[in-house]
């Protein structure tokens, strides 16, 4: 079962206005079935500005989400001068037909997988990516494991890299500056965490679950596998993995929303996990870095 939908389209119909957006929205709603039927799928019906679609396999599903999102990602900008996006979940699992819909737990995890996803991104869960071919799962990464309604374990999901290898991560660079590089047997990051200072020169993972070379954070507002800063190329990168987002302040700067994206760290500053270290009672990390 796959779902996919327009995303945040009250502000696109508050900023073109009923007719234009709607305009818009029938023709991605249009685009995205004859993807459907290209990729063997049927679609079951259509949800305001989405659609609900069945596939025969995963591969198949796979195949058409990621060119969905292809699509969409080459029409041109909106009167508004901004382009329009869609999310996408999908999941492998058994479902109840009844005439022409669907109804089950497979196709409510499918949907929770698309109420995961940001603008242009594909969600999907292990059991999906387990019934992919090898090929295909060679396009799918792990972020994280959320709770699911309905549920009694958190089920883990992972994103589908549709885009060109190139494009697949974005690194955000404050000032677009690029730090100097440094030999990497000279740097290190220190940390300070709930008055606890720890000093690393590799790896170091953020999140609830409690594992090697791992800060362990007790925000509910944290995922168990919520970020990372690992060393690379001689600079220290903060990655992003959550549902909620990672905030960085650099220096005096401004904080940075990061959402399943990298930050280049210099310098010192502050993080938090899942909301902005401005909010009351936020559990934060210090970092600077440093040369020995």
């Amino acid at each position: 079962m796959l779902f996919a939908d327009v995303s945040d389209s009250t502000r696109l119909y508050e900023a073109l206005g009923d007719t234009a957006a709607f305009g818009n929205v029938r023709e991605v709603i249009g685009l995205l079935k004859g993807i459907t039927e290209a990729y063997r799928g049927r679609v079951v019906k259509t949800i305001g500005d989405g659609l609900m679609c069945a596939f025969p396999d995963a591969d198949a599903a796979a195949n058409a989400a990621a060119d969905m999102q292809r699509q969409i990602s080459q029409r041109p900008p909106l009167a508004s001068g901004k382009s329009l996006t869609i999310r996408i979940g999908f999941h492998l699992g058994p479902v109840i037909q009844d005439g022409e819909d669907v109804f089950g737990d497979s196709v409510n995890v499918a949907a929770r997988m698309a109420g995961v996803a940001l603008a242009g991104q594909a969600i999907t869960t292990s059991d999906t990516v387990a019934a992919l071919s090898p090929q295909m799962r060679e396009s799918l990464r792990r972020l994280d494991a959320l709770p699911v309604k309905g549920k009694t374990e958190e089920i883990e999901v992972h994103e589908l890299l549709w885009q060109s290898s190139s494009e697949r991560t974005r690194t955000v660079i404050p000032g677009r500056m690029a730090t100097p590089a440094v030999p990497i047997d000279g740097l290190c990051i220190k940390l300070t965490h709930q008055g606890k200072e720890l000093t690393f020169r590799d790896t170091i993972y953020f999140g609830r679950e409690a594992a090697g070379n791992h800060v362990v954070m007790a925000d509910p507002m944290t995922s168990r596998r919520h970020a990372k800063i690992e060393l690379r190329g001689g600079r220290f990168v903060l990655i992003d993995q959550s549902a909620n987002g990672t905030f960085a302040t650099l220096g005096s700067g401004g904080e940075i929303k990061l959402r399943r994206e990298e930050l280049i760290l210099h310098g010192s500053g502050v993080i938090a996990f899942g909301h902005s270290a401005s909010n009351p009672g936020a559990e934060t990390v210090r970092f600077a870095c440093d040369l020995k």
